[in-house]
């Protein structure tokens, strides 16, 4: 892991995101990027110093949070570009091959019942970078057992597993399978990828209507410090393939998100 990125709009969730990517570039020897974006107006008349000043802002944001945060000498490069957060968010992360990005579940303060808000949602679903959804305010510590979730345990390429396989190095952590059994998968599903069952320290079989209704059921008796799942069209966040966003009673949690890449 050699490149993380953290978006940041706002100085509370911007603290937090990036506490938790410094103190994971510190144990991976990886540089840390801090992105802001920002929408300008049309260059004309008054509009010019307008501009500047949105410009200015947007720096601003950025120093005051690596002005709170203790970078423990890991390389912290505060970036402000301009257009649209979801595609400058996916433009950067391919320029600077990003390995990890970390961000909050809601980019603004936005309803209670929302988990995933629209910006966020969206970089999940259309993104095949790892992301790690850190909940607002949560304050980094060791992991000490990562349980990853899945209904379908075929992998088409074994490498979307590597982000998942450096956390666990990093932290010493165990990592748990979860194999959730729904009645909408397919028999030929249920088998489980050797490369898989070579991370496992323990493995749980579960038969439930859908991933989260299994997560909720085996999530104590795991206790968890990272849940981790794979981004599917059919899997853990199908209600995003209707919209960005998601509500609270379809999926929420208290512990960071790890999101692999799918097959799908």
């Amino acid at each position: 892991m050699k490149n993380i990125l953290v978006p940041v709009n706002a100085i509370s969730t911007g603290l937090t995101n990036l506490r938790y990517a410094v103190n994971l570039a510190s144990m991976s020897g990886a540089k840390v990027y801090l992105v802001n974006t920002y929408k300008e107006f049309s260059k004309v008349g008054n509009l010019t110093k307008v501009n500047q000043l949105i410009i200015e802002d947007s720096e601003e944001l950025l120093d005051r949070v690596v002005a709170q945060v203790d970078t423990k000498g890991v390389e912290v490069m505060p970036i402000s570009i301009k257009g649209d957060p979801f595609e400058g968010i996916i433009r950067v992360s391919h320029q600077l091959e990003i390995d990890l990005i970390i961000l909050s579940p809601q980019s603004i303060e936005i309803a209670d019942e929302i988990y995933l808000g629209n910006i966020t949602g969206k970089i999940v679903k259309q993104t095949d970078i790892p992301i790690l959804i850190v909940p607002k305010d949560y304050i980094f510590r060791k992991a000490e057992v990562i349980l990853l979730a899945f209904k379908n345990g075929h992998l088409e390429d074994p490498s979307v597993l590597e982000p998942l396989k450096q956390l666990a190095h990093y932290f010493s952590a165990k990592i748990n399978l979860l194999f959730v059994k729904t009645p909408d998968v397919a028999h030929a599903a249920q088998y489980i990828d050797p490369a898989l069952l070579e991370l496992k320290s323990s493995l749980t079989e579960t038969q439930n209507a859908t991933i989260f209704q299994g997560i909720l059921e085996h999530f104590q008796s795991n206790h968890p410090d990272i849940l981790c799942v794979f981004r599917r069209k059919r899997g853990f966040f199908e209600k995003l393939w209707e919209k960005n966003a998601i509500i609270k009673r379809d999926f929420h949690t208290t512990k960071p998100l790890l999101v692999l890449q799918g097959n799908d």
